[in-house]
């Protein structure tokens, strides 16, 4: 934070900075340091004039600004555990079999493993794993991730960990990576195709084929479609704003 002092030509220009609560922040010649998450007013004193900002400190892992593509805004990042984003934009987050709120890691093995098809026409709010203020896309919000009229897609693999699509809105440049966390197969949970395809659900089912669902998949071949898979196979979520 920078504080002014006015007139310029003013002889005294020490600001005092303080804290109405040092366990949400703390201030030092105008640097603000997050500590947890809250609530604080922090005060620029110079003289006998005082000019005060309230800020707020979010939890990181259930907050997130969103890129808005194509009229949709979107999460940079992918669910985690219920009620979570993932830490980082290249990371895979969990698994999520449609409208089942159960969470499934993206690495390793896995036991328990349920095959049986979740019930219902759309993703009950009820089971959607996304934090508060997000939700499951629907098929329509997909379709318009990727509508090539309005968003470019390239296929990302570098040196920095990231391996999937990127997806860019042509007209204001905003982007979004989803990494390809591959999926878990219906049957047993299998992990299969990671770093070489990713797979994201939607909210809706896919009448002519009962036990499927509608997905975005998109793959290293710089190809991208929304299709169907399986409602019991693991795939990754990535919200958009409600």
């Amino acid at each position: 934070m920078t504080a002014t002092i006015l007139p310029e030509n003013a002889t005294d220009k020490t600001v005092a900075w303080t804290n109405s609560n040092n366990a949400i922040a703390i201030v030092a010649n105008g640097k603000v340091i997050a500590i947890s998450v809250g609530t604080a007013t922090i005060t620029a004193k110079a003289g006998n004039q005082t000019a005060n900002c309230v800020i707020t400190v979010a939890n990181p892992l259930t907050f997130d600004e969103g890129v808005i593509i194509n009229g949709i805004k979107w999460a940079t990042r992918n669910v985690d555990v219920p009620g979570t984003f993932a830490a980082k934009p290249e990371d895979s987050g969990m698994f999520y079999q449609w409208n089942r709120i159960k969470a499934w890691p993206a690495t390793g093995t896995v036991t328990g493993w349920d095959s049986s098809i979740p019930a219902g026409d759309t993703w009950d709010r009820a089971n959607d794993p996304s934090p508060a203020g997000w939700r499951v896309p629907t098929l329509a919000e997909i379709q318009k991730l990727t509508d090539t009229n309005y968003v470019t897609y390239e296929w990302i693999n570098n040196n920095n960990g990231l391996i999937g699509g990127k997806f860019t809105d042509k007209a204001t440049g905003n982007s979004i990576f989803l990494p390809a966390a591959g999926c878990r197969y219906s049957d047993d949970g299998t992990l299969g195709i990671v770093g070489s395809r990713g797979y994201y659900w939607s909210s809706a089912v896919r009448y002519d084929y009962v036990n499927d669902a509608y997905t975005l998949v998109f793959d290293s071949g710089y190809a991208y479609w929304y299709g169907s898979g399986g409602r019991s196979g693991g795939q990754s979520v990535r919200a958009v704003a409600e």
